[in-house]
């Protein structure tokens, strides 16, 4: 007996489970090269006066000071917050409206379910350089634009969609939401399709109205995806400038000058990238105090 449990031991040691380090390291690499490595430098650029003019900088703790006090700052971070806080809620509405418009239709074979799933990843995939151009030409407000055109066929009066402080990050707003709204309409699909079926029929057995499903089954169910949907979406939406450099250009004045545009034009139009390096740490920390919240508010087991 004794002399078989070396052999014994010998066959447990060989069928453990093998460690997944080595698989990993090549993509840790990769990630380690490609990702860590920015950042580093950005948080080491931070701590100097360096710019794209050349010349040798130093090292020094003025830079942070200088940024953070600029007088045009609360008004980018406000600018920031409401594009961020219409984007992220228009997406999320839309997006799950959108869902459930076609989960329902699925079940029902009605005609068109393709084309709208089709047009909403259509507007998900085109650049937003050029989703800005389009919005734009639909946002001019000469005769031939295309909104006002048609509120003129209605006997409207045209509205200043890019030149009133007070409509134009509405129409950006607006732009952002069209452009995002199938990313959170493709989570929420996704979620709401693995949704035990068995608690509808439950419902159903309860006397449950349309309405009560969706506030005490579907929405209950669909709270981790809509909150990490959201954790996606902010993150993308602070970092959106492509989009708004097209369409607006962050004017008039600054009425659209988002943090991530104000730190694009701060490196390559002031060729300042010790004050861009600041400000690209000031929206890390912001996109992962915001990331931190939504995570708070996950059941337990998502968390895991």
């Amino acid at each position: 007996m004794r002399s078989k449990l070396p052999f014994l031991g010998a066959a447990v040691r060989h069928n453990r489970v093998p460690s997944p380090y080595p698989w990993l390291m090549p993509v840790i690499l990769v990630m380690g090269l490609f990702y860590l490595y920015p950042v580093i430098d950005v948080f080491r650029y931070a701590f100097t006066d360096l710019t794209l003019l050349g010349g040798e900088g130093r090292y020094t703790l003025s830079t942070f000071a200088n940024v953070l006090t600029r007088p045009e700052l609360p008004q980018i971070l406000w600018v920031t917050f409401v594009f961020t806080a219409g984007s992220v809620i228009g997406q999320q509405l839309i997006g799950l409206a959108m869902a459930l418009v076609v989960v329902r239709s699925e079940k029902r074979n009605l005609f068109g379910t393709t084309i709208l799933r089709t047009t909403a990843l259509i507007a998900w995939v085109v650049p937003g350089i050029a989703g800005g151009i389009i919005w734009k030409m639909l946002f001019n407000e000469a005769p031939f634009g295309g909104l006002n055109s048609l509120l003129r066929l209605m006997g409207m009066a045209p509205v200043q969609w890019l030149s009133d402080p007070d409509v134009v990050m509405w129409s950006v707003v607006l732009s952002n939401v069209w452009r995002g709204t199938a990313f959170s309409m493709v989570v929420m699909y996704a979620a709401l399709k693995a949704i035990d079926p068995s608690l509808y029929e439950a419902a159903e057995v309860d006397g449950a109205s349309g309405r009560q499903k969706l506030f005490f089954v579907t929405l209950p169910q669909l709270r981790p995806a809509i909150l990490v949907n959201m954790i996606l979406i902010t993150i993308q939406t602070l970092n959106t400038f492509d989009a708004i450099i097209s369409l607006t250009g962050g004017g008039p004045g600054r009425a659209t000058e988002v943090l991530s545009l104000y730190t694009f034009n701060v490196v390559f139009r002031n060729y300042d990238l010790a004050a861009g390096s600041v400000l690209s740490i000031l929206m890390l920390v912001i996109s992962l105090g915001l990331a931190l919240v939504y995570a708070a508010f996950l059941p337990k087991d998502e968390k895991a």
